[in-house]
């Protein structure tokens, strides 16, 4: 079975609930005064007694889907809710067609309060004749456990029906496991148990499945117990209603013997509020970071960044915040040949090294956006700092760059500001066309850089608006903070799919979800403990 058919086939079972679930949680955000996490305790994923401590990733909702759905029904006027219940029945359907399951039928007579996914290993029979063999884990809680067996005996009775497979089941450490055995090829591409009255497991092997229960009762073995994954959750202290975690190392399919002790990691706790939708995060087992200047509001510079900006970013001593990156950022890691490309398609054009040219005075606040070209081919930039001791050395030095690259250095009358073009002129068919290929002003407390004409005449034309989106999605984070990361995924998308190639089947995947995200912002909270801490807060629409 591929990874495709295995995420439809399997997944969809009770992950479609998790799916439905979030979906009809956007929806309710919009519109719904309440908050799903001021009355709940700060939940603890119980399923991760079954994942191995080892598991690169592992996803978990802690709120039933009815109960979602029942609180976006109460709050919706009373003429759309039989529209909103034709849309919730119209996902279900979609998410369980390939199943032949019925949420409401077959699924929600029994499911509880917990659903977790996990991916347990990249490669889990470590089998090189048979190429990668992912693991993948599906634990769902059961508040029947009577109703989940008798879901499971039928589900795997019409599977057998329907194919040439023959039933098996396992007795294993008291557990009785079942799964379709093909016929033809012997292979089993889906085993499922109910643990305990309270557990109801699915896998995409009865190896995977059997090394689950093992887990539970070697505990040394499971992530429940894992000081990284323990810690994680205690630093992250609000009500939440889903978690992830990643082991960064083991998702980048690092060798072991590049592992630390105790791997970098990533855990993403969700919460609901009046609000909206947020989430914290602690990211754990990299350098000590270094001390970074906090803004106590989003920075000024911010006003600068054009309303058609994809990516932003924003705070303060851009140079302490790239040796901070320097010292985190493993040479060669996936994250750090990221950023080097990212930072290339800046640097190329001008000839410059930004970390030499720029991030050494940039002292003060600072804001990067990245924006669609005019011609829409590529990306343009527009940076913003503020004015230090340094700058007026650090913009003739650009213009002395721009001279050895055999560039002209003029000024352009625009309003009233003097800009600065670094040209290249372009001779063809007995024509002469002056290539921009960057521009400069001083506007305020602030020097503007950009890569073309068009990216600086947004920015100076984008008024300071405190209802502004940049200034809506901050204004729901925490105001004291090391930096801030803003990223318009509608705009975003396109390019990012280019240019990352396993990111289209995920949000092909996840199109239920992303299609009601219009934008999330980051800001970095501070470090305790060498765990580095930050707050998300996620822009989202209601369709009408």
């Amino acid at each position: 079975m591929t990874l495709r058919s295995f995420f439809i086939t399997l997944g969809t079972v009770v992950f479609g609930a998790l799916v439905l679930a979030i979906a009809s949680f956007f929806w309710l955000l919009a519109q719904s005064p309440l908050s799903l996490g001021t009355d709940r305790s700060v939940a603890t994923p119980s399923a991760a007694m079954f994942v191995p401590r080892q598991a690169p990733l592992v996803a978990s909702l802690l709120v039933n889907p009815s109960r979602l759905e029942a609180l976006l029904q109460l709050q919706r006027p009373l003429g759309d809710r039989r529209r909103v219940q034709r849309e919730l029945s119209e996902i279900e359907t979609g998410l369980l067609e390939r199943t032949g399951l019925r949420y409401r039928r077959d699924i929600r007579p029994w499911l509880g309060d917990e659903v977790t996914v996990a991916l347990t290993a990249l490669d889990f029979d470590r089998d090189p004749e048979n190429g990668q063999q992912p693991g993948y884990l599906l634990i769902a809680t059961a508040k029947d456990g009577q109703r989940a067996r008798e879901f499971l005996q039928v589900f795997f009775a019409r599977s057998a029906l329907a194919g040439q497979a023959d039933l098996e089941f396992e007795p294993y450490q008291g557990t009785n496991l079942i799964y379709p055995r093909r016929r033809e090829t012997g292979e089993t591409p889906l085993a499922s148990a109910v643990v305990g009255d309270r557990y109801v497991l699915f896998a995409n092997h009865p190896q995977v499945l059997r090394a689950a229960i093992n887990n539970v009762q070697a505990t040394r073995l499971n992530l429940a117990t894992a000081p990284a994954y323990q810690r994680a959750l205690a630093t992250l202290t609000a009500p939440r209603i889903a978690t992830v975690f990643a082991n960064l190392p083991a998702l980048a399919a690092a060798p072991p013997g590049a592992l630390p002790p105790e791997p970098p990691t990533l855990m993403l706790s969700l919460q609901a509020s009046d609000r909206g939708l947020t989430a914290q995060t602690a990211l754990a087992g990299f350098a000590p970071a270094r001390d970074l200047p906090t803004a106590t509001a989003p920075v000024a510079a911010l006003d600068y960044l054009p309303a058609a900006s994809s990516v932003a970013i924003a705070g303060r001593d851009l140079q302490a915040l790239w040796q901070q990156l320097n010292d985190s950022l493993a040479a060669g890691s996936p994250l750090a040949q990221l950023l080097t490309k990212a930072l290339a398609k800046i640097e190329e054009p001008l000839g410059v090294d930004l970390a030499r040219d720029v991030f050494d005075w940039a002292r003060g606040e600072y804001a990067l956006a990245l924006l669609p070209s005019a011609n829409g081919a590529a990306l343009d930039w527009v940076f913003a700092a503020e004015r230090s001791e340094g700058t007026a050395a650090a913009i003739a030095h650009f213009d002395d760059l721009a001279r050895d690259r055999d560039l002209s250095v003029g000024t352009l009358p625009f309003d009233d500001l003097k800009v600065t073009a670094w040209t290249q002129l372009l001779a063809a068919n007995r024509q002469i066309t002056a290539d921009v290929r960057g521009v400069r002003a001083s506007v305020g407390d602030y020097e503007l850089l950009a890569s073309s004409l068009n990216a600086l005449e947004q920015a100076l034309d984008n008024p300071a608006d405190p209802d502004s989106r940049f200034r809506q999605a901050f204004a729901q984070l925490p105001a004291a903070n090391n930096g801030s990361l803003y990223v318009d995924w509608s705009r975003s998308q396109p390019l990012l799919e280019r240019r990352l190639s396993g990111l289209r089947l995920l949000t092909a995947t996840a199109q239920p979800l992303l299609e009601r995200l219009r934008a999330f912002a980051l800001v970095n909270t501070g470090q305790d403990d060498e765990i580095v801490r930050a707050a998300i807060a996620f822009d989202l629409t209601l369709e009408d």
